[in-house]
């Protein structure tokens, strides 16, 4: 997974691509992701159009560190915020109480928004480039394998993102592990 196969370059249209409504795709701690700026409405329809997905099951968001989920999410508990700290970065999604400004579309039909610190370092420093969170969803659509490299995420989508950082997924076989934050119970085994 150290092994880079994007050159700056690639991260720098990536990073116009999201700051101008587009899609992005690249690789995670398991599958491909399709992300976008989870400010803009339009871009995350069209992720959901590209996925088939429904709007009201909500998304993931995921930074490459904590400060870029903070303008999304509530305050917990201490021993709730130890344990979530404590899982990042990972393959670890927790669902934090979203605050009343986080946008519905990243919501779904949830008072809670799905959040991640990601431990792979293509996402990650798509994050960083990016300077914020971003929405993560896996690269298929609905209800359907979720692709593990390039050529997969191009044969699993009909509609394509508008660039795609192209590396090697992680270790990982299964999504990730959605927890709820204030109860600890997992939703999604990974």
């Amino acid at each position: 997974m150290q092994m880079r196969y994007f050159s700056l370059h690639h991260l720098r249209r990536a990073v116009r691509v999201l700051r101008h409504g587009g899609v992005v795709a690249y690789p995670t701690e398991a599958v491909y992701g399709l992300g976008c700026d989870p400010w803009n409405a339009l871009a995350v329809a069209r992720v959901l159009e590209m996925k088939q997905r429904d709007s009201a099951k909500g998304l993931i968001v995921i930074a490459a560190e904590i400060a870029q989920l903070l303008p999304f999410i509530g305050a917990l508990p201490t021993e709730r915020q130890l344990e979530i700290v404590a899982s990042w970065p990972g393959a670890n999604t927790w669902l934090i109480p979203a605050l009343s400004t986080t946008p519905r579309w990243l919501t779904g039909q949830f008072d809670t928004l799905a959040v991640r610190v990601t431990a792979h370092p293509v996402a990650a420093a798509l994050c960083r480039s990016y300077g914020g969170a971003i929405v993560s969803t896996s690269a298929n659509r609905a209800a359907r394998r979720p692709a593990r490299t390039a050529l997969q995420l191009r044969r699993a989508l009909t509609l394509q993102p508008d660039c795609c950082l192209v590396g090697a997924c992680g270790e990982r076989r299964q999504p990730s592990i959605i927890r709820d934050a204030q109860t600890g119970r997992v939703v999604r085994a990974g």
